[in-house]
């Protein structure tokens, strides 16, 4: 009999993922942006065959994917190296070279949209208005474009149009928690949901007819449900919501009258199909915890892209009630059993709000009692049963993960949600603090033992923590985290500034808090050895936020490592990349671990 080593922990990070997927209209192809060979292109199935194929060699990831009208070609938008100056090609069906659609050097293009006939691409872009953003219309057979939308105010997207492509949908973006949704026919501009002072969100909307609109919102509510606008009445209803989910994604089905809505309820999805001829509501079982799109087909089929905590991205195929899964990721090398579920936890905060988290605990065989503090990125996101390939890697090596969704985070109400505004180093500091009590009261840590790692805003949290808390840990990961809130308002893309005043201050109005809630003010009292690593293409959090707190850092005399990523923005998209990044922190962090790996 032959056995087998135990799987290499590399392993876990050689998982693939998928980014995004479409189906053709004839159900005959189904394209999928993944990294397969270890960068992301674009890869391309005959239905129902399930064997994949690959259709680009530009080895970059996708941002926006649809197929012609008439399954005759694909649009598909890729930006360079992580800079998320993303421009639009045409991509034949099987591959090939790509045709330069929309093209314009520094510019970011968002949302492409085909007319009915597929003789005219609708598209928002930066070019001309790099604040707001324009819309135009571009006929694809002879080159020529149109303005159909002129952002002001602020950032401005075209969403979709009517049946007859008469009134177009778009939506402005004033907050993560104030977005309004509107109908444009020709000059008139109508908002879709009532007029109101209170701050509220539209998440999703589509056309049914060529005068009713299906949305998805939180006006005058806590939680987003769906409602409807009728263009010839003007008038706004409430259709459906349920308690403490708040719904996240509507597609619709023409042929058979039917509405599909993704809701989200703490950590984990829920799937719903709404009957508009008889109005009867039903809840989809669907085969992953985490639902990132949706496709319906003419056929009434469903195509669902989604994963769970122990699933990597898979995407399946619904013709009745059984799911079958085109695509068939898994950890390579990894039996299933050696996985970790989360145990799903509340802890009281500070003010005595209930704080939800997922505790990943390694298993026994892996344990080296160590415990890792995660606090998410966005902040307006959150962690969530879906698959981190980083998370099972470091739980095979024996390192437990607590990931709380402190205030701010989505899924438990726009109130909620709304905390984290202009309040970056307060609140959602002390909901962190709060956990690691938590974790040192019920006997999981020790008080100066944990390790304390974060992306993005969580890397911020990561750099915040350290300098006000620093007893608490022994070790800090700062992932491309914000470090001077100044230099950061300052340094988004242009689309985004609108938003900063609302969403982290004023510089100027809110000078004295923006000091305190910067991580940089408390340099001295970083003490603890850290590990920063930075994508220098990142547009969201510039290099400059990890060039500075490192080179001051080190003026200081501290041990503090960097990891410069010249081929990356604000992530990983190449693989090589990715093990490289999670290889280094685990070398980093096992310098802490107090018990060796059994031999």
């Amino acid at each position: 009999m032959i056995t087998f080593p135990k799987p290499d922990v590399e392993q876990f990070l050689r998982t693939f993922s998928i980014a995004d997927f479409a189906v053709s209209p004839d159900e005959k192809h189904l394209v999928f942006s993944t990294n397969l060979s270890g960068k992301y292109n674009l890869w391309g199935m005959d239905l129902p065959n399930s064997f994949p194929y690959p259709l680009t060699s530009i080895d970059q990831s996708c941002q926006g994917l649809i197929y012609d009208k008439k399954s005759r070609f694909i649009i598909a938008g890729f930006d360079q190296d992580g800079n998320e100056n993303t421009q639009f090609y045409g991509v034949p069906l099987n591959g090939g070279t790509m045709k330069d659609i929309v093209n314009h050097e520094n510019t970011r293009n968002f949302m492409p949209k085909l007319s009915n006939d597929s003789k005219k691409l609708y598209y928002t872009t930066s070019r001309g208005n790099p604040s707001f953003l324009n819309s135009y219309c571009l006929d694809l057979e002879s080159g020529q474009e149109r303005l159909v939308l002129k952002g002001k105010d602020t950032a401005t997207y075209l969403f979709g149009f009517s049946p007859d492509e008469e009134t177009l949908l778009y939506y402005k973006h004033f907050a993560n928690t104030y977005t309004l949704l509107y109908a444009k026919k020709g000059n008139e501009d109508i908002l879709l949901t009532p007029p109101t002072e209170k701050q509220h969100t539209v998440n999703d909307g589509v056309f049914v007819s060529d005068s009713m609109i299906y949305l998805l919102t939180d006006y005058d509510s806590d939680f987003t449900y769906l409602a409807s606008y009728n263009l010839e009445t003007n008038k706004f209803c409430k259709v459906k919501e349920l308690e403490n989910e708040s719904f996240t994604a509507i597609t619709y089905s023409k042929e058979n009258q039917l509405l599909y809505i993704t809701s989200q309820k703490g950590v984990e999805d829920q799937l719903y199909e709404i009957n508009l001829q008889n109005e009867n509501w039903r809840n989809i079982s669907v085969p992953c915890s985490v639902i990132n799109k949706l496709e319906v087909a003419a056929s009434g089929t469903l195509y669902l892209f989604g994963m769970s905590a122990t699933k990597p991205h898979n995407i399946y195929k619904n013709t009745g009630d059984e799911w079958v899964s085109l695509t068939k990721y898994t950890v390579p090398g990894v039996d299933s059993d050696e996985l970790v579920e989360p145990d799903i936890i509340t802890y009281p905060s500070f003010d005595g709000r209930e704080i939800e988290s997922l505790f990943f605990r390694a298993k026994k065989e892996n344990d080296n009692g160590e415990v890792i503090f995660w606090p998410h990125g966005g902040p307006q996101a959150a962690e969530r049963k879906f698959f981190r390939a980083s998370f099972q890697f470091f739980l095979n090596n024996g390192y437990s993960i607590f990931a709380p969704n402190f205030r701010g985070s989505t899924g438990y109400g726009l109130e909620f949600m709304k905390m984290v505004e202009g309040d970056w180093g307060n609140g959602p500091r002390l909901d962190n603090v709060a956990g690691l009590d938590w974790l040192i009261d019920q006997g999981h840590a020790q008080k100066g033992n944990i390790l304390l790692m974060g992306g993005s805003f969580g890397g911020y949290m990561a750099l915040l923590l350290h300098g006000r808390h620093a007893d608490y840990f022994k070790a800090v990961v700062d992932i491309f985290g914000p470090s001077n809130l100044f230099s950061f308002i300052n340094s988004v893309p242009e689309d985004w500034k609108p938003v900063m005043d609302q969403w982290v201050g004023n510089p100027e109005k809110d000078k004295e808090k923006l000091i305190e809630f910067s991580p940089i003010t408390y340099l001295e009292f970083m003490i603890k050895p850290m590990l920063v690593i930075q994508g220098a293409n990142d547009p969201r959090v510039v290099k400059e936020e990890s060039d500075q707190i490192v080179q001051a850092l080190k003026d200081k005399g501290r041990d503090v490592d960097y990891m410069l990523l010249e081929n990356e923005g604000h992530g990983f998209s190449k693989k090589e990349n990715e093990i490289a990044v999670y290889q280094k922190i685990l070398s980093f962090l096992k310098r802490f671990t107090a018990v060796t790996e059994k031999v």
